[in-house]
């Protein structure tokens, strides 16, 4: 889901935490993986391959969950498909991996090239998928899919995550809350997200009579864009406010005219607002029906905003990985929303939001993900299952 990434200040980290963890990466030599052999790079690549050359927009993603149900047959795991669609093969619930297996609509051949010298997302030489869905996420979702069979922990590829969560949903109803939660999203192989904005969606209809254009009174197409001007003035940022910590509201439609009987002027406009963990959607949307003065707002089922402490057990598990691995830890705070804000809302336990590539490639028909990374956030990921089941890392 594309949205905007700002780091945090790695200041946000207590010193005694810090300190531990370098003598914590110290002692750290070898991968974690607990079977390091169960999959080569090469049989991960081309899960991933296979998986990214499977179309698989929302509502079908059939075909795509078939591979990842040959995956796990092919290692001796216990793997089924839900009623919704979400690939399950729970083992060691210290951890759960999960990821979309959806991705948006897009044609972009399926290809590895060589990345040249003014490739941003690769050093030189290095082999570079393009494909739709690399980055967002399927190359997140193939990582955790290698990890989970490596590591003997709990995995779900969830469907519908572009469109309405459907997946995600199902899930934590239908199940109890795991030890943590690792959310697959393009954070970069370095970086830990652990905040994402919350949503609100409304649907704003208003009626007048029709009449002649030379009349003062206004319609209800006027009606419409003035309660959403009354809006975005509500929530006029202020010039120094992180757009993290703002309420984004936004029209994503309006439609309006006359009605067929010629009677009436109608319109609908849809809506969209960001939610700051700061706030709740109770509160916004109170805000929002404040500047109603014409037609009626009907709401959609929320969905509130997290923000994870970079204190926890896992938070801190990712960073002495990535340092294990070469890597310098960034803690990032995403403006849209992802299944992490569903998780969060339902299961109190801890969880980031973690996996290969840029985001900024997320729906991009230039959308492509470096192997090297990929091949790297799996090893990333090995040593934080590794440690939260307990096992030297």
């Amino acid at each position: 889901m594309t949205q905007a990434t700002t780091e945090m200040d790695t200041n946000e980290t207590d010193e005694s935490a810090t300190a531990d963890e370098t003598d914590e990466t110290d002692e750290i030599g070898t991968s974690a993986a607990s079977d390091s052999s169960a999959v080569s790079r090469e049989a991960a690549r081309e899960l991933l391959i296979d998986l990214v050359s499977t179309p698989s927009p929302s509502g079908e993603e059939d075909a795509a969950a078939a591979v990842l149900v040959d995956f796990f047959e092919a290692h001796d795991r216990e793997v089924w498909i839900d009623e919704v669609g979400n690939v399950r093969a729970p083992a060691d619930d210290a951890v759960l991996l999960t990821s979309h297996v959806d991705t948006v609509p897009g044609d972009i051949p399926v290809r590895v090239e060589t990345a040249t010298k003014d490739d941003e997302i690769a050093a030189a030489g290095d082999d570079v998928l393009w494909g739709r869905g690399s980055v967002d996420a399927t190359g997140p979702l193939a990582a955790m899919a290698v990890a989970a069979v490596t590591t003997g922990v709990s995995f779900v590829g969830v469907v519908g995550e572009e469109t309405d969560s459907r997946g995600a949903r199902h899930l934590v109803a239908d199940r109890e809350a795991p030890g943590a939660v690792i959310n697959g999203e393009p954070s970069g192989v370095d970086g830990i997200t652990l905040g994402y904005r919350g949503f609100l969606a409304g649907t704003y209809v208003a009626t007048s009579e029709s009449g002649h254009t030379s009349r003062p009174e206004p319609n209800a197409i006027q009606q419409a864009t003035r309660w959403w001007s009354a809006v975005e003035d509500a929530f006029e940022p202020d010039d120094y406010e992180p757009v993290f910590e703002q309420v984004t509201a936004k029209p994503v439609s309006l439609e309006g005219g006359t009605t067929e009987d010629g009677l009436s002027v109608e319109a609908t406009l849809e809506a969209q607002l960001r939610i700051p963990p700061s706030l709740d959607a109770d509160s916004v949307r109170e805000t929002a029906e404040a500047a109603l003065e014409v037609g009626t707002v009907s709401w959609k089922e929320p969905i509130p905003p997290v923000m994870e402490s970079p204190r926890t057990e896992i938070a801190r598990a990712f960073r002495v990985a990535i340092r294990t691995e070469g890597g310098d830890p960034r803690l990032l705070r995403k403006t849209g929303t992802s299944d992490m804000n569903i998780y969060a809302g339902a299961w109190d336990c801890p969880m980031v939001t973690y996996g290969p590539g840029n985001s900024d490639l997320d729906h991009a028909p230039d959308e492509r993900l470096s192997l090297a990374e990929y091949d790297r956030s799996i090893a990333v990921l090995e040593r934080v299952a590794n440690t939260l089941r307990g096992e030297e890392a």
